[in-house]
C-alpha cells in the first residue's frame, strides 16, 4: 500500500520509514548525510521520515523484510538496505518526492 502525503506546497510524497537503532554507526552515518543532503537540496526537508527503533519496536520491525540497518522503505517498497552513501540516501528523497 503506497501511502501519500500532502505538503504545504501541495506536493504529495510518499511515507518514509526508516529502520535503524541507536549505537548502530551505519545509521549515524546515515542521520549526518541526511543532513548533509537537506542543506544541499532544502526541498528535501519537506521529506517527512518515520524513524523505527527495531530494538525499541521489535514487534513492528519484525513485520518487514530487511536484515541490515538503515533500512528505508518508500510508499512500502524497500529503497535501501545496509551501509549507506549520499547517493542511496539521495535516491530516498527522490522517491519519496516523485508522484
Amino acid at each position: 500500500m503506497i501511502v501519500k502525503i500532502t505538503t504545504r506546497r501541495g506536493l504529495k510524497m510518499k511515507e518514509v520509514k526508516m529502520f535503524m537503532f541507536e549505537a548502530c554507526p551505519h545509521c549515524k552515518k546515515a542521520f549526518l548525510l541526511m543532513e548533509e543532503i537537506c542543506s544541499e537540496q532544502p526541498e528535501y526537508k519537506a521529506v517527512k521520515i518515520e524513524k523505527i527503533d527495531e530494538k525499541a519496536q521489535p514487534d513492528y520491525a519484525a513485520k518487514f523484510d530487511y536484515y541490515y540497518v538503515p533500512t528505508f522503505y518508500v510508499g512500502g517498497v524497500k529503497v535501501h538496505e545496509g551501509a549507506p552513501t549520499k547517493e542511496s540516501l539521495k535516491k530516498v528523497y527522490a522517491e519519496a518526492m516523485a508522484n
